[in-house]
């Protein structure tokens, strides 16, 4: 029963580019997934129109960029959220594993945290910028 436990998805003797690679292609699924909701800002509603966005200014072209990484970004943390969970609950009592996913947890609560303040600190910005008020 324990070798079952240690060759799990991310418990076992896997290289760290096979670890990798299945972090990359959950990441690239997700964002593929998620790729018509990000981009649907960008459709008009009538039907008439090329469907580029009304806002041609090269600010709001890179904050609607910087908005999108972000996301990303968000995205790739809260799936680092979820593989630190997993590899804590699947960790069987080995302190070591246990550890690695506290860390993991940690970390990527950080991230979320600084990916969040990194947004406000964007819209702020953009706001003032918008406003001519800097």
């Amino acid at each position: 029963m324990k070798q079952i436990v240690n060759m799990s998805a991310f418990g076992g003797k896997q290289s760290s580019i096979a670890k990798a690679t299945q972090i990359s292609v959950l990441v690239l699924t997700g964002v593929l997934a998620l790729a018509p909701f990000a981009f649907a800002q960008f459709q008009t509603p009538s039907g008439a129109g090329s469907g580029l966005p009304n806002d041609t200014s090269v600010s709001g072209f890179v904050i609607k960029i910087i908005n999108i990484a972000l996301a990303v970004a968000g995205l790739i943390a809260v799936l680092f959220l979820i593989i630190g969970g997993f590899r804590y609950i699947t960790s069987a009592g080995n302190e070591e594993t246990a550890e690695q996913a506290k860390k993991i947890i940690t970390n990527a609560i950080i991230g979320i945290v600084v990916i969040i303040l990194s947004f406000v600190i964007v819209r702020v910005i953009s706001n003032a910028l918008v406003s001519n008020q800097v």
